[in-house]
């Protein structure tokens, strides 16, 4: 039984602009938020899971929206001020044709610093999901301690864990990434993955046919028990205890989808906390991810998403 998800990470503050000449002419901003782990925790939370975000922030107004956004979310947050330290900053611009540029602004951030200590006011139990993600794991070494101390309480506790590798070659090369990708999904009850890093957790494997059935069984051969791997429009997989369950991509026009994949776990382990069968499950899954696309912010798609959703069928690209 899972009856609350906690996670840790780094929540940034998102600045996006529609203006073809991206800010150099912008004549406004939109201010948002982002960060993966505080997606899915929100995704959770409006979804009826209590969720938890624990992470740094700086001591800034960028900050407090970051918080406030989390909370008005129903997400509980465990927020350490920093006051040494900036608010992460992620800023989105469209171009003329119509394709969304992402700059990252997290070097020396708030975020960055998340250290073991941070971590042990969280109060994990035998029903509590733990979730990682490989973005956490690429901010600093400090924050590779933060998760490996979380994993050593979740073992105490009894915790399942689950991992996403998301998988930001802007924050470190495959060359760093991948052992430490493979040691904590060693040590995750449950590892999602896209097609294209599946590589990083069996080197070599891209070589072979690509697809998401493939990958989830090439995972589990190595040993995971319970592996989601997803494919863009191609669809998704899921391979446990031996059976493998296909997922059907959902029709939809595409805004940007940065946070869909966020969504996509999200509504995963919502369901899964919930017992529902596998199926059920890709198929919430796939229906958040496609809300998450619908709209240019990073969560704001899957807030505006209705249950009644879920009862519509999944239609392929």
């Amino acid at each position: 039984m899972i009856d609350r998800l906690v996670t840790i990470g780094e929540g940034l503050a998102v600045f996006r602009t529609n203006s073809d000449d991206g800010l150099r002419r912008a004549p406004d901003v939109t201010v948002s938020t982002g960060g993966a782990e505080g997606n899915v925790a929100m995704a959770a939370a409006r979804l009826g899971l209590a969720s938890t975000w624990m992470g740094r922030v700086g001591a800034d107004g960028l900050g407090e929206r970051v918080v406030r956004e989390l909370r008005a979310e129903g997400v509980d947050v465990h927020a350490i001020v920093d006051p040494g330290h900036p608010t992460g900053l992620l800023v989105k611009e469209t171009s003329a044709g119509g394709r969304t540029d992402v700059t990252y602004y997290r070097a020396l951030s708030a975020g960055s610093t998340l250290c073991a200590s941070d971590v042990d006011g969280l109060q994990l139990t035998a029903d509590t999901l733990v979730h990682l993600t490989g973005i956490t794991a690429a901010l600093s070494a400090s924050a590779r301690d933060a998760i490996e101390r979380l994993l050593a309480l979740a073992s105490d506790a009894g915790s399942s864990v689950s991992f996403d590798v998301n998988h930001r070659s802007r924050l470190w090369s495959t060359l760093d990434a991948g052992p430490v990708y493979r040691s904590i999904a060693q040590r995750a009850d449950i590892v999602f993955a896209s097609v294209d890093e599946v590589d990083l957790l069996l080197p070599g494997w891209g070589g072979q046919a690509a697809n998401a059935a493939n990958a989830a069984e090439a995972l589990a051969a190595d040993g995971h028990r319970h592996v989601v791997v997803t494919d863009g429009a191609h669809g998704s997989a899921a391979r446990i205890d031996g059976a493998t369950t296909l997922g059907t991509s959902v029709s939809v026009d595409v805004v940007d989808t940065v946070g869909a994949g966020d969504a996509f776990v999200g509504g995963y382990l919502v369901a899964l906390s919930r017992g529902d069968d596998v199926e059920t499950r890709l198929r919430l899954a796939s229906q958040l991810g496609a809300a998450a696309c619908r709209h240019a912010g990073d969560w704001e798609g899957v807030a505006a998403w209705s249950p009644d959703e879920a009862n519509r069928e999944p239609v392929s690209r």
